[in-house]
């Protein structure tokens, strides 16, 4: 039986996220900024012409204004559930779903009935309908060649009502013929100017090279990487992400930090954050990272980078553990006098629950810790992030990432929800 694979992308994922609870906004550029308000991480499709991804939010401030665009700080806890949302729609509609990013999914649809093309219009008028995000839907024989007919259903998404269906090898080829090879999943920058050296300058000229020759001057992924072009199926479904090997936590401040106390405030704040990812995942830390920074680019301040590794007395998932580790080596690395811009937890030599088995003789992590974070999760959920904290964690401080234009949370905090009001 011929593969059959989906690829379903929210588009503008961000902005769709700020004007599902804002319809009047249906009309209005958006761009989305990175921490403390720092550059633009997205931009809807109306406003790509006159922004470009990365530029500083201060630079642009009057171009946002001449051309009518809005700017949101970054909301992650709103676009986390409405990703979640989106997501267990895909599953309770889709046999086999891979999670790829928080904005886009693989699914494989061998064996469902035809056309599906249908389907796949189908299902992004559901998304759409039950979530208010707008989806763009690639399909073709492999995940590379869903890839790009994805990005052929958002370019030309007027002509095919965003859903592309590619599996007939004319409409392949076709589409191989107009693609830059650079718009090809995996081929980076660096790799697109090497492939333009060997002549080969579309997705076409990639899919008709020699596989083993590529593999040579390159990699294996890369010959993958053409075979599936071809529309050979390489690349398998992945249902559930493999467990990360290390967990990082790291944000820069609001403002400078020069004292001991807001800076144990932050990193008790980043390894219990740490902490909750990873019990997520079912795994056990053993060793933890702590590192402070000054700024990078400010030449009139001292600039200190320190950062120290700490063993744990065993591997461990709780919380209070990580925070103690955390604080400990922080008090180890920290310097008097500079204006710190940043902090970082990071948790390393990770396991999985069922892949450690304890030394009978060395300590382990005491019975009654599980059900205790179990609990505390559990809580946290269900009454919202930071509801149980350790007691060194503020409610609100001056250090925290400045985030002067944030919508509301909307779905995550009761005090938050929409309001609709009835007219007079």
């Amino acid at each position: 039986m011929n593969k059959s694979y989906a690829l379903i992308d929210c588009n503008s994922f961000y902005a769709s996220c700020e004007r599902v609870f804002r319809p009047d906004l249906a009309r209005t550029p958006i761009v989305v900024l990175s921490n403390n308000d720092g550059c633009v991480i997205a931009r809807s499709a109306d406003a790509k012409p006159y922004v470009a991804m990365g530029e500083p939010f201060f630079k642009i401030k009057d171009t946002l204004q001449q051309h009518g665009i809005l700017a949101f700080s970054s909301n992650y806890a709103l676009y986390g559930d409405m990703s979640e949302r989106v997501m267990s729609l895909l599953e309770s509609r889709l046999p086999a779903v891979e999670v790829y990013s928080i904005d886009e999914a693989f699914a494989d649809l061998t064996g469902l009935p035809e056309p599906l093309l249908q389907l796949g219009h189908d299902i992004r008028a559901e998304v759409l309908q039950k979530t208010g995000i707008p989806v763009g839907i690639g399909i073709a024989a492999t995940k590379t060649l869903a890839k790009l007919a994805n990005a052929a259903a958002k370019r030309w998404q007027r002509q095919t009502g965003g859903v592309v269906d590619i599996r007939d090898p004319h409409r392949r080829d076709r589409l191989l013929q107009v693609m830059a090879v650079g718009e090809v999943w995996g081929i980076g920058r660096k790799l697109q100017a090497h492939l333009l050296e060997m002549g080969i300058k579309t997705a076409w000229d990639l899919a008709r090279a020699d596989p083993r020759l590529l593999r040579k001057r390159f990699s294996v992924v890369v010959e993958k990487t053409a075979r599936e072009l071809t529309g050979v199926a390489c690349l398998e479904m992945e249902p559930q992400a493999p467990a990360k090997r290390e967990i990082c936590c790291s944000r820069s401040f609001g403002h400078r930090v020069h004292a001991l106390g807001e800076l144990r405030e932050a990193v008790a704040t980043y390894a219990t954050r740490a902490a909750e990812k990873l019990r997520q995942q079912q795994s056990l830390c053993s060793l933890l990272q702590v590192g402070i920074r000054t700024g990078l680019f400010n030449t009139n301040e001292e600039r200190v980078s320190r950062s120290v590794t700490c063993h744990l007395p065993y591997p461990t998932d709780d919380t209070r553990l990580l925070v103690q580790s955390a604080i400990a080596g922080l008090d180890q690395i920290y310097k008097a006098g500079p204006a710190y811009a940043k902090a970082s937890v990071m948790l390393m030599d990770l396991c999985q629950r069922h892949e450690y088995t304890p030394d009978l003789f060395a300590p382990t992590q005491p019975a009654g810790t599980d059900q205790l974070m179990q609990t505390m999760d559990q809580i946290n959920q269900r009454w919202g992030k930071g509801t149980i904290r350790p007691g060194r964690i503020p409610t609100k401080s001056e250090w925290q990432m400045q985030r002067q234009l944030l919508s509301p949370a909307f779905t995550t905090r009761l005090d938050q929800l929409w309001t609709v009001r009835a007219g007079n």
